[in-house]
C-alpha cells in the first residue's frame, strides 16, 4: 500500500505548500502552459501507470487485445470497437512493446489531459492530489480504455469551459475510439452553449439515442457482461456515484461564490445536476454498470469543486490552509477506505512496476 500513499502524499503536500493561481487571462481563464515541474509530473504519471505490472482489474483482459491485434492490419483495425486502441495494440504487435507498450501510451494520454486540466484550474496541486485515490489509482490503473478516453475529454472540457466548441468535439471523438461512451459528452455539454430550447429539445433526443446506442447496443451489452462477470464494474457504483454528490452540492450550494468565467460556471453547474441525477437514478434504474461507467466522466467536478472551494469556504485571496487540509484528509479517508475494505483492492495490491513485459 505504501506506493499509492506517497503517490498521494507528494501532490498534498505540494498543495498546502502552495498559493493559489490569481493571474488570468483576458477571458478570465487560466493559463494551461505546462513549465517544468508539470512536466515532471506528467513524466511521473506515465511511468507509474504505463508500466505498473499484474495491477488492476481488468489486467489480464488487455492482453486479449494483443493476442487478436497479431491477426489485425491498421486498416482492419479502424473497423473494429474503439479502433483508436486497436490501433494502438496494433503498433505495440508490430514492435515487440507488449502490454507495457500499450499501457504505456495511453498512461501518457490519460496523464496529459490530467495536466492541462489541473493546470486550468485554481489550485492545480490540490486538483491533482484530489485525482490520485480514485481517477489515478482506481480508473487509470484499472480500466485502461475508459482512462484514455478520460484524459481526452478532460482537454475537451478545457476547450469548452472556453467556449472552443471545436476542439471539445475533436479531443471527445479521438477519445471515443479507445471507449466509445465518451460520446455521450457530446450533446450533454453542449447544454452549455444552447440557448435557444428548440435546440435543447432536439439535444435531448440526440442524448436518448446515443445511450440507447451505446449503452444498450448488443456489443455495449456484452461489454457490461464481462464487467459483471468479473464483478468489477458496479460491485462500489453507489460509493462512487455518492462520491460526485459532495461536490455537486456544494457546487449547487454556493455557486454565487465560485469564480470562474461564464462559460466554465454554466458546464459545472450542467455537470453537478447530472451527478446529482445519477445518484437518484441509481435507486430508479436497473442500470448500476452504465451508471457507474458513465459516473466516470463526471469526476472532473471533484478536481473542480474542491480546487476552489478553500477560496470559497475561506477568505478570497488567501492561502486558506486550513480548508486545503480539509480536503486532503477527506481524500486520505477516501484512499484508506478503498485501499482496505473495497472488495477489489486486492487487484491493486501490491503495487508493482516493470519496464519491460
Amino acid at each position: 500500500m505504501l506506493p499509492y500513499w506517497l503517490f498521494f502524499l507528494l501532490p498534498a503536500m505540494l498543495a498546502i505548500e502552495g498559493n493559489p493561481r490569481w493571474r488570468l487571462r483576458r477571458d478570465g481563464t487560466r493559463s494551461v502552459k505546462i513549465d517544468a515541474s508539470w512536466f515532471a509530473v506528467l513524466i511521473f504519471l506515465t511511468v507509474i501507470i504505463g508500466w505498473r505490472y499484474d495491477v488492476g482489474g481488468d489486467w489480464s483482459n488487455y492482453f486479449r487485445f494483443l493476442y487478436f491485434a497479431e491477426r489485425l492490419d491498421y486498416f482492419s483495425a479502424l473497423f473494429q470497437d474503439d479502433p483508436g486502441y486497436w490501433i494502438l495494440n496494433v503498433l505495440a504487435v508490430r514492435n515487440g512493446w507488449g502490454i507495457a507498450g500499450v499501457n504505456a501510451i495511453s498512461g501518457f494520454f490519460f496523464a496529459a489531459g490530467l495536466v492541462v486540466f489541473c493546470r486550468s484550474l485554481p489550485r492545480p496541486w490540490l486538483a491533482l492530489a484530489v485525482a490520485m485515490p480514485y481517477m489515478v489509482t482506481v480508473v487509470a490503473m484499472g480500466y485502461t480504455r475508459q482512462a484514455v478516453a478520460l484524459g481526452f475529454a478532460m482537454m475537451g472540457l478545457v476547450a469548452l469551459g472556453r467556449k472552443n466548441v471545436f476542439f471539445f468535439v475533436l479531443w471527445v471523438v479521438i477519445g471515443a475510439t479507445f471507449h466509445k461512451s465518451a460520446v455521450l459528452l457530446i450533446p450533454l455539454a453542449a447544454f452549455t452553449i444552447a440557448k435557444n430550447r428548440f435546440f435543447i429539445g432536439g439535444l435531448v433526443l440526440v442524448t436518448a439515442g446515443l445511450a440507447y446506442e451505446v449503452l444498450l447496443s448488443e456489443a455495449a451489452a456484452g461489454l457490461v457482461a464481462t464487467y459483471q462477470d468479473e464483478n468489477i464494474a458496479s460491485a462500489g457504483a453507489l460509493i462512487r456515484l455518492a462520491m460526485n454528490v459532495m461536490p455537486a452540492a456544494l457546487f449547487m450550494i454556493y455557486r454565487k461564490s465560485f469564480v470562474m468565467p461564464e462559460g466554465e460556471f454554466k458546464l459545472w453547474r450542467l455537470f453537478s445536476i447530472l451527478a446529482l441525477a445519477s445518484f437518484v437514478a441509481y435507486f430508479t434504474l436497473p442500470m448500476s454498470t452504465a451508471l457507474d461507467r458513465m459516473g466516470l466522466y463526471l469526476i472532473p467536478l471533484q478536481l473542480v469543486v474542491f480546487s476552489h472551494l478553500p477560496d470559497v469556504m475561506g477568505k478570497f485571496g488567501r492561502k486558506n490552509q486550513s480548508f486545503v487540509i480539509l480536503i486532503i484528509g477527506y481524500y486520505a479517508l477516501v484512499l484508506f477506505t478503498w485501499l482496505v475494505f473495497a472488495n477489489n483492492s486486492r487487484w491493486w495490491i501490491p503495487y508493482q512496476i516493470q519496464f519491460w513485459q
